[in-house]
């Protein structure tokens, strides 16, 4: 099994299927003003802790830059460059940030119980920094207005989907279905 798991074909299908999984979870959405909540950031979390910062960065990459091109696979079913240059776009460029950072601590420190929670929560931060500041300078408001449309509505959802994301990428590390790390292989 070490040897499938450590295949370059296995990568790619699991670069891939983050990549399209984050697709989907951005369609699963609800419209409460500029902002959507969706679930792609949970879906960003588990790729960064289950792929480590390289393969995550490389699928989240994938997914964005298919929605550049056109594809819809931002939230809404929209593509195109006009999603990235909009008032949502900081957010989407953020989701490459969290994924390196979740990714970058999980094969730093390992999968530990602490380290997910903490990186995704260190990568949420970086995505909305990145994602409010877009948003400001897009829709030319203000910090406070900004944060009360982009970031306070949506902490209860992104707490849960840090919760879920930690216990998925317990489960698929626990069920032995993630590429063995370099660490792992010491």
């Amino acid at each position: 099994m070490n040897k499938i798991r450590n295949s370059k074909v296995y990568d790619m299908a699991l670069i891939a299927l983050f990549a399209a999984l984050t697709a989907v979870f951005s369609q699963i959405s609800i419209p409460i003003g500029p902002v959507p909540i969706n679930l792609a950031l949970l879906s960003v979390f588990a790729c960064g802790g289950a792929l480590g910062w390289k393969k995550g960065a490389a699928s989240i990459a994938i997914y964005i830059l298919l929605g550049i091109v056109g594809v819809p696979v931002f939230s809404g079913f929209q593509g195109g460059v006009a999603k990235i240059a909009g008032p949502t776009g900081g957010y989407i460029i953020g989701y490459l940030f969290a994924v390196f950072i979740v990714g970058l601590m999980c094969d730093i420190l390992g999968k530990k119980i602490w380290v997910l929670p903490v990186s995704m929560v260190i990568g949420l931060v970086v995505c909305y920094a990145f994602g409010t500041i877009w948003f400001m300078i897009s829709m030319q408001s203000g910090l406070i207005e900004s944060l009360t449309a982009c970031v306070f509505p949506f902490l209860p959802g992104d707490a849960a989907k840090i919760i879920v994301a930690t216990l998925i990428v317990k489960a698929l590390d626990k069920a032995h279905l993630l590429p063995v790390s370099k660490k792992a292989k010491a």
